[in-house]
């Protein structure tokens, strides 16, 4: 007869249940968050980064949730799918008030700064209403209008035009043009994937194509993104590392997908 020590390893019937329960969690976190990356994952469940890829590939092919580089999402969120403002403006709320209350802080009276569309940068500009001589160019009539709402003489507020997006943002050729001709000091971008290989990505082409108009225009980029961003691939990459001077993101960032990002060369900054 085998006795088994303190110290064995479980039965593989019991390593078979432990597993099941395991992706049943992943799955049901997935499906209400949307996305979640492996490096969560890992530093979730204390397993390996083996483990959960071997977890995500089982479950993948059950159809439970899409495998993605680095990741996965929930079966009815593809690269090319785009959720609208309103979806995404409860999510993580806390977190987006921490992140654009710290990148406030950088910006000085008498600049000219650029907004993408997004509802973390939404909550950014909410913080800038104090701000002195400001001016502000942004492709988000949400945007513009809370900087409308709290009108000031010493404030001046351009919106540039185009084809609106799921998620309110003008984009399109027209936008593109116009952002040509400026010369922004900073550029405060939001994004639908923040990845390690793949950088700053959107499911829509031409909203790509508009931020990448945007970081052409500006001297000092700034992404503002939460940690559930990490490790999700859009459609279109719009911006490298290379394009990018600071990244702000909140507290819950895993502690692998902190040590890609300080790779890349980017100013870091952890908003409490």
């Amino acid at each position: 007869m085998n006795a088994a020590g303190p110290n064995a390893e479980p039965s593989r019937g019991r390593g078979g249940q432990l597993a099941a329960q395991r992706q049943a969690t992943i799955v049901a976190e997935v499906n209400g968050r949307g996305a979640i990356t492996v490096a969560e994952l890992v530093e979730r469940f204390g397993v390996s980064d083996m483990t959960i890829r071997r977890d995500l590939d089982a479950l993948d092919s059950s159809g439970l949730l899409h495998k993605v580089h680095g990741g996965a999402t929930s079966v009815g969120l593809r690269s090319a799918h785009e959720p609208g403002f309103d979806a995404k403006l409860t999510q993580e709320s806390s977190a987006k008030h921490a992140i654009a209350a710290e990148a406030a802080r950088r910006v000085q009276p008498d600049s000219a700064i650029g907004i993408g569309a997004g509802t973390t940068t939404y909550a950014f500009a909410r913080q800038l209403l104090r701000v002195e001589n400001l001016t502000v160019v942004t492709n988000s009539a949400r945007i513009a209008d809370v900087f409308h709402g709290n009108s000031r003489s010493d404030r001046t507020v351009v919106l540039i035009g185009g084809i609106r997006t799921p998620s309110d943002a003008l984009v399109g050729p027209i936008a593109t043009a116009a952002l040509q001709s400026l010369h922004l000091d900073m550029l405060f971008l939001g994004a639908h994937g923040v990845d390690a290989e793949h950088g700053l990505s959107t499911p829509n082409l031409m909203e790509a194509e508009t931020n990448r108009a945007f970081i052409a225009a500006s001297r000092e980029v700034v992404l503002v993104a939460d940690h559930t961003k990490w490790g999700t691939v859009g459609l279109s990459t719009f911006a490298t590392w290379s394009d990018l001077d600071v990244v702000v993101t909140d507290a819950g960032l895993p502690a692998a997908a902190r040590k890609s990002m300080r790779e890349t060369g980017c100013d870091l900054i952890i908003a409490s």
